[in-house]
């Protein structure tokens, strides 16, 4: 069967357990029709780039299946209809990765704390600016 991966944006009115529990609502859905979930991402509320139904925050939601078409048209065409979902994004892939999605390798990183790319001595990469400051008129 074809593998695809699934992105949902939910209301940022929701609690975290209702938007859990929808994505197990979707699951159930893909595997009434043939499917199967292989892995599931809760990944937060997170502020989005532009408002979305007067909405500048959202659950974000990640899903990896392994379904046959139709049993996907369904779980969108359903995801479309329900008023909490805002916004759903389906790719077809080739293979999963293995391990956690790059959005919670993230999170990983900044919970240990590590930084990425050590800026060092700024000081070198702006040259002389020159000691006089100019007048203004």
């Amino acid at each position: 069967m074809p593998l695809y991966e699934h992105v949902m944006i939910t209301r940022q009115d929701l609690s975290n357990t209702q938007a859990e529990g929808l994505i197990e609502h979707f699951g159930t859905v893909l595997s009434d029709n043939g499917g199967q979930v292989i892995e599931s991402e809760y990944w937060g509320v997170k502020t989005m780039a532009y408002k979305i139904n007067k909405n500048r925050k959202g659950h974000y939601a990640y899903l990896r299946t392994d379904a046959p078409a139709s049993a996907v048209q369904e779980m969108e065409r359903l995801m479309r209809l329900h008023d909490d979902v805002m916004r759903v994004l389906t790719i077809k892939v080739d293979a999963h990765e293995e391990g956690p999605s790059a959005q919670m390798q993230k999170r990983d990183d900044r919970d240990r704390g590590d930084r990425g790319g050590d800026r060092g001595d700024r000081g070198g990469d702006r040259g002389d600016r020159g000691g006089e400051r100019r007048e203004r008129r």
